[in-house]
């Protein structure tokens, strides 16, 4: 791969619904229980190129609703709007700000998070 050249990552194509059994006597009861599997890279991933899932190692961001274990659903294509969450590069580290657009601070974006998913364990 040459410098500049860019490859797009596509989505899986398996499919990972439920396959009914064929089966012979009586149907379970339960049978018309059965859903498909939810694939949150198709629910919550509207760009999978500029996605990125990071997880939280502490409480630094307990101000924000972000906690230690939490994991956090980044896009890097976005640009952000007021008050929402960003990620970005602030003395060489990683640091999540609220943005604010009357800020006259110069920052170096990384991405938007799009998703909070909680840890509850």
């Amino acid at each position: 791969m040459e410098f500049g050249e860019v490859k797009l990552v596509e989505k899986s194509k398996k499919s990972f619904r439920v396959v009914r059994s064929t089966q012979t006597g009586f149907a379970s009861p339960a049978t018309h229980y059965t859903e498909p599997r939810i694939d949150l890279n198709d629910v919550l991933v509207a760009n999978p190129s500029a996605t990125f899932y990071v997880r939280v190692i502490d409480n630094s961001f307990t101000e924000l609703a972000i906690f230690e274990k939490d994991v956090l659903i980044i896009d890097k294509s976005l640009t952000p709007k007021n008050n929402q969450l960003a990620v970005v590069i602030q003395d060489g580290n990683f640091n999540i700000i609220r943005i604010d657009s009357d800020s006259k601070q110069e920052i170096q974006l990384w991405g938007v998070i799009t998703y909070i998913i909680k840890h509850t364990l």
